[in-house]
């Protein structure tokens, strides 16, 4: 057992929260055992007393009261080869900060209940120079493709952190829908909240008011279109709630091809030679480095969407990656 210690807060630290803290500084510590230490008061942040969602600040003193846990990191996972491959494979920008990857379809990026193989869980095969495990800051779904950011440090975490909840981050979705949204451009919002069922989670419309509900909002823009039956849309999620995008998109009457939640036109038959899976792509990230700079980055379609847009005469290719995606601004 230690004693009282009293520890500063790193600069790589800045805007971590205090159980994070914690986690990392003490990783043999029960976390119902620091939320106890917290709430008791005998944790203090620059003397004063602290919750558990504290963010910190490079400098502040944090006093530690005698604990039964070793003040060391644990030993490393082990690297897996295997997963280090496919995770470069996937690579489409890094630097020291920051890897982009071009997430597969179907490939989960958390785990959950029966999913055993997804991105953060390879991660650990990725470490930087000082030998820390690469952190997720956003999330796509399991069937959505693209662009996923990964911070490669606790400082770049911090800042992408920051960026995502101001909203800042500029992203850009591709999606085939059945029907054409109407009018072509426009703005789709409503109130969500989450209900489970056995599939698992889904978001329903919600009034407002509703316990748990949340305002959503997005931009679409019809790029293309083939006859009434399919388009090509742009769109700009504004907030970032689970399936918001899908779900706006079936709320317009335009829902996504394929997507397994959501779709509900009853009669429809889809055509032979088409792309199977979810047609909705993270196709463009665009948001603020730590360096000053701008990171502006794209990824190509899924195989399974571009059988469906060379099928349907869609060109891809047609659109500049860094200048022409279509939005409302």
């Amino acid at each position: 057992m230690s004693g009282v210690e009293t520890l500063s807060v790193a600069e790589d630290e800045d805007g971590m929260r205090l159980d994070r803290w914690f986690a990392v500084h003490y990783p043999g510590l029960p976390f119902g055992h620091v939320q106890k230490l917290i709430r008791t008061g005998q944790v203090r942040v620059d003397k004063g007393r602290a919750q558990t969602n504290t963010r910190l600040e490079a400098g502040q003193q944090i006093r530690v009261p005698p604990i039964e846990a070793p003040r060391e990191r644990p030993a490393g996972p082990r690297f897996d080869a295997a997963d280090a491959d496919f995770l470069r494979d996937l690579v489409l920008y890094e630097d020291d900060d920051v890897l982009v990857f071009n997430k597969p379809h179907g490939l989960a990026v958390q785990g959950g209940s029966g999913t055993k193989r997804h991105i953060d869980g390879m991660l650990k095969s990725l470490p930087n120079n000082d030998g820390e495990t690469p952190r997720l800051v956003h999330r796509l779904d399991r069937d959505t493709s693209g662009c996923l950011l990964v911070a490669r440090t606790r400082a770049a975490a911090t800042h992408f952190g920051a960026v995502f909840r101001s909203r800042s981050a500029r992203k850009i979705y591709w999606a085939l829908t059945v029907g054409v949204p109407v009018p072509h451009q426009g703005q789709a919002s409503c109130f969500l909240k989450k209900r489970q069922t056995r599939d698992g989670e889904q978001m329903v419309v919600a009034e407002h008011g509703d316990d748990g509900a949340q305002h959503s909002v997005s931009y679409f823009s019809v790029i293309d279109q083939a006859g009434p039956r399919f388009a090509w849309v742009s769109l700009k999620p504004v907030t970032g709630r689970t399936h918001q995008l899908r779900v706006h998109m079936n709320l317009l009457g335009t829902p996504i091809l394929d997507d397994p939640r959501y779709f509900d036109r009853e009669g429809f038959e889809k055509p032979d030679g088409m792309g199977e899976g979810l047609h909705l792509h993270a196709r463009r990230l665009g948001l603020p480095l730590r360096s000053g700079k701008k990171l502006d980055i794209s990824a190509p379609l899924p195989p399974h969407m571009a059988q469906s847009f060379d099928m349907l005469g869609f060109e891809a290719g047609r659109y500049d990656a860094q200048d022409m995606d279509p939005e409302e601004d």
